[in-house]
């Protein structure tokens, strides 16, 4: 990690699960000059402030919101990189709340774009979800609309590149199924939304290491989607093996029954490399690819053909229980 040696990155929403395990990360191995945790809650703030405290002389903390651009420009100042995975992701919350969630998703992805062409800094990289692929609701709907603004942003911007990072819900986090299966099991019995529902999986450091990766190798405009397996979760479900069995209560609104990361329906440009794919802009000129064919590392990738479609269940290569099983026990 050369790249980030002496440098500033600043990230959005910092305090959430990837903000703080990017931020270790780069504390640890990649000796930057400063990282600024941009977030609302000063709790957290003070939480990570006193897990890092080694770090202190390293770790610059902002008490802002991303609806503020005045705050969001002073926070970005000198910022060499910036994350921005700062969001409402609540889905009931959000169709409830419809207003604050297009103001902190979009208006204030806008602010943050802003920020970053005003003080000019090189690489951006926005943190995007499966849900805004073919979104059917609206969390889905703003983050799409988010990405289209960042990946826009390369049009007119003179001094900065933006790229999209996306994945769908990481193993054990705050918005995956395995917590709450850990938790109804003391009652003795799941909820199962449906027996033939699939996920991806991706944990937390395949993430970071997608998200740093990328920082050395974009050249702006591209979105790019890590190659995950998947996992039934009725398989997740045996495992748990409650006493009174499971109740299935049927999809949930705005759920979907498989992750999608790459639409059928989506006629961009896609490059298949060994371990992630490269979506490139929908404006982009059948010639544009050529220059996106090989990566950083020298590796040479496949052009896909414009049908080409990629979810948690035509991904194949499902987790095997056993496999489910050691993952849960490293919890």
């Amino acid at each position: 990690m050369k790249e980030f040696k002496n440098k500033t990155i600043l990230i959005t929403g910092g305090t959430g699960s990837f903000g703080k395990r990017f931020a270790i990360n780069l504390l640890q191995k990649a000796s930057p000059k400063k990282v600024i945790i941009f977030s609302r809650d000063e709790l957290k703030q003070t939480e990570m402030q006193n897990n890092l405290i080694k770090y202190k002389s390293k770790l610059r903390f902002f008490i802002g919101d991303v609806r503020d651009y005045n705050r969001i420009v002073l926070a970005s100042k000198n910022v060499d990189y910036l994350v921005h995975s700062a969001a409402l992701k609540h889905i009931n919350s959000g169709e409830y709340n419809p207003f604050e969630v297009i103001k902190t998703n979009v208006i204030g992805t806008q602010n943050v774009i802003d920020a970053i062409n005003l003080n000019k800094i090189p690489k951006a990289i926005f943190l995007s979800t499966d849900k805004a692929v073919s979104p059917i609701n609206l969390y889905g709907a703003t983050k799409l609309a988010a990405e289209k603004l960042f990946i826009a942003s390369n049009n007119y911007s003179v001094s900065s590149k933006f790229s999209v990072v996306k994945y769908g819900n990481v193993f054990n986090s705050r918005g995956s199924v395995f917590p709450i299966f850990l938790y109804q099991k003391k009652n003795e019995r799941l909820s199962l939304t449906h027996q033939e529902m699939t996920r991806f999986n991706i944990t937390l450091d395949e993430g970071v290491n997608l998200v740093l990766f990328s920082f050395k190798d974009m050249r702006g405009g591209e979105t790019y989607i890590p190659k995950m397996r998947s996992m039934k979760i009725i398989d997740l479900v045996k495992i748990f093996n409650p006493k009174k069995g499971f109740k299935e209560i049927g999809i949930r609104p705005g759920e979907k029954l498989h992750e999608e990361l790459i639409s059928k329906s989506d006629t961009s440009q896609k490059i298949v490399f060994k371990k992630y794919f490269v979506v490139l802009p929908s404006t982009s000129a059948k010639s544009d690819v050529k220059k996106y064919l090989r990566n950083s590392q020298n590796e040479k990738g496949k052009i896909l053909k414009d049908s080409f479609s990629y979810n948690s269940l035509n991904a194949g290569n499902f987790l095997t229980r056993s496999e489910l099983k050691k993952m849960i026990s490293k919890l």
